[in-house]
């Protein structure tokens, strides 16, 4: 199929009948979701096969409409990155991700389109609300479900689709402290003092964070937070599915785990986090990669930090929204707390 959809409104009853290879006699759409860098919708099928061998519904997603996160995903290949994850990766992982009918990306990675499994009627995870200790344990067992099989896979860490740019890290580095400029001015009345000054902190030492060497271990999603899981899928048939792949990146397990923990379920992360952790290293054994408390110790104290700079960097690159502004402030605090307990810059310095 030679057309890529941009907007909801691109899809036709004849592409989708050449798509799933029966008849689409009508459709409709509606939105879903809450990202702000791509729009989902559900679309609902009319046809002989529908609710037979086609399914009722199929979701799908495209650029934002928004302007300037249409611009940061393009100018960060999130797109593209996307697409490339469900044609190549998924099928290499455990992780519960929806089934793709169809995934492809213009040539400058500014319109995409994917056609994927409707994986309702299902909870969808609430960053600002949080999630129960048995929701986060789902989580951490896809953790491991995306790490494990990626562990070490050359293959995988390697494919030319998910390398960054050479000079990605300095970009952002540069761009840090700009972006936390904007955040302090925009949320300095509403977020405590003490975590404030620690995104001051880190965007001071932007070029040791963002520009830091050493080898991937595996696939990181790179946005593992509740906002991006689906819950009770398939009327509870299942219990998770993980989305929102424009961000997956190779790099270290602790990244997704210390983003999850600490600006993703916030309070609960603190709470239950030996519990945590010592559930994503069985799950890990099991899955044949073998880790002790020690081994993980560093990189744990670091990743904390991707929730601190992905709150601050996307409060100042997306459109800005009323939930937003509460999304990002629910991420920074519940970051900020976990990165003081453990003193999170320290480690970023001694690691350096």
């Amino acid at each position: 199929m030679d057309h890529i959809p941009g907007h909801p409104d691109d899809i036709t009853a004849a592409w989708l009948s050449e798509l799933l290879g029966t008849e689409v006699t009508d459709l409709g759409w509606t939105p879903i979701g809450t990202g702000q860098v791509g729009d989902s919708v559900r679309i609902a099928l009319q046809g002989p096969d529908v609710g037979g061998r086609v399914p009722a519904t199929l979701a799908a997603k495209f650029p934002a409409a928004d302007e300037t996160s249409r611009a940061t995903a393009a100018l960060f290949g999130l797109y593209s990155k996307e697409v490339h994850f469900y044609r190549e990766a998924a099928p290499e992982l455990d992780v519960r991700v929806p089934k793709v009918h169809f995934a492809d990306v213009c040539d400058n990675g500014q319109r995409f389109c994917l056609i994927f499994e409707d994986l309702g009627p299902a909870r969808q995870g609430d960053q600002i609300r949080g999630c129960s200790l048995d929701d986060a344990k789902a989580a951490i067992r896809q953790a491991a479900a995306i790490h494990a099989p990626s562990w070490g896979n050359k293959d995988l860490l390697s494919a030319d689709w998910i390398q960054p740019a050479p000079d990605l890290g300095e970009k952002i580095a540069a761009m840090y402290p700009q972006a936390q400029a904007v955040f302090r001015e925009r949320y300095a009345s509403q977020l405590e003092p003490e975590y404030m000054a620690l995104c001051d902190e880190l965007a001071e030492v932007s070029s040791l964070y963002h520009q830091r060497n050493g080898d991937p271990q595996c696939l990181v999603h790179g946005d593992f937070r509740l906002d991006n899981m689906l819950f009770d899928i398939h009327g509870g048939a299942e219990p998770i599915a993980i989305l929102d792949w424009q961000t997956v990146t190779v790099g270290k397990a602790m990244t997704d785990i210390g983003y999850f923990m600490g600006c993703g379920i916030g309070d609960l992360g603190l709470e239950h986090e030996d519990e945590l952790l010592d559930l994503y290293l069985y799950d890990m054994k099991a899955r044949g990669v073998d880790l002790s408390r020690a081994d993980i110790a560093t990189d744990f104290r670091t990743g904390i930090l991707h929730g601190v700079s992905t709150a601050v960097f996307s409060a100042a690159f997306v459109e800005r929204t009323e939930r937003g502004d509460a999304n990002f402030l629910s991420m920074a605090r519940g970051a900020c707390a976990m990165a003081l307990r453990h003193d999170s810059i320290a480690a970023l310095k001694e690691a350096n």
